[in-house]
């Protein structure tokens, strides 16, 4: 069973944001980015077409929460030169959100990223995003030792390196399967999604983030 919700959003004193498709739109042209550079990628290494390329990538995803972690645990790949290879894209397809920006620096408390890419290809998302400048800490994948959400061992790493109090922190995501160790850690846990996903690990949900964090201050 999920630990109880905080009564009142006053208790959360940390805010942990994912980063892609919760900071900005699922429909964004930016992953399609990084998934098409991954299948080439494991084209070029393994040698495969670029159909069972993207059946690999897919794989790897749902069995060990990223490609980068399949490919580091069945054919050993260094996570380095991938992970600088897939984030080689085109940011200027993202746009600066200013009321999401003003609704986030409102937030009382410490802010902080975490996303399974990497702490440097965040920072260019939230360059192109207008969203620079206001966290406390970033954490990529590579903080984690390349394990990847939704790995309890990930997430431990992480929020001990961070050093936030999971009862009084919040956690906002994209993806359901990656509220549900924060949700058994004790974080307060928000789906940022266009579709609710209905779990007990997940207490909140918002198809409008700008507007979830707005209810949040008008509520304080």
């Amino acid at each position: 069973m999920a630990p109880s919700i905080p009564p009142t959003w006053d208790d959360i004193t940390t805010w942990v944001f994912d980063l892609d498709e919760t900071l900005y739109p699922s429909s964004a042209p930016l992953f399609p980015q990084i998934e098409a550079r991954m299948v080439a990628w494991i084209m070029a290494v393994l040698g495969v077409d670029a159909p069972e390329a993207d059946r690999l990538r897919a794989r790897w995803w749902h069995d060990h929460g990223t490609t980068l972690a399949g490919l580091m645990r069945e054919h050993g790949a260094d996570p380095e030169p991938f992970l600088v290879d897939v984030h080689d894209i085109d940011f200027s397809v993202l746009s600066p959100d200013p009321d999401l920006r003003a609704a986030l620096v409102a937030l009382p408390g410490r802010k902080v990223i975490y996303t399974n890419g990497t702490a440097p290809y965040a920072e260019n998302v939230l360059s192109a995003r207008g969203l620079s400048g206001i966290w406390d800490a970033v954490h990529g994948v590579e903080h984690a030792g390349y394990v990847p959400k939704p790995d309890h061992a990930a997430f431990a790493r992480v929020f001990a390196r961070d050093g936030l109090t999971p009862a009084r922190s919040a956690m906002f995501e994209d993806s359901p399967r990656n509220l549900a160790v924060p949700a058994a850690m004790g974080l307060t846990t928000v789906h940022v999604a266009p579709v609710p996903h209905v779990a007990p690990h997940i207490h909140h949900h918002t198809a409008d983030l700008t507007k979830f964090l707005r209810g949040i201050l008008s509520a304080g």
